[in-house]
């Protein structure tokens, strides 16, 4: 997983791991500053299938990438 290894699968129907970093803090946009995910990303994820899971884990690749660039 992009995130580590230290991840918990926090939904028994899926084996793709919570992108959850433990450093939960939210900023102005309501994005996480340690997962990137957004907070409706943050309460769908164990509603989502794993493609969706999948989608979201590659934006998040993307956009913490975006956020070190900054």
């Amino acid at each position: 997983m992009p995130f580590g290894p230290n991840n918990r699968n926090h939904n028994n129907n899926s084996n793709i791991a919570s992108p959850c970093v433990r450093q939960c803090c939210l900023d102005a946009q309501d994005v996480c500053l340690g997962c990137h995910r957004s907070l409706d990303e943050i309460l769908a994820w164990h509603t989502m299938d794993d493609q969706q899971k999948i989608a979201l884990l590659e934006t998040l690749q993307q956009r913490a990438i975006a956020c070190k660039k900054r």
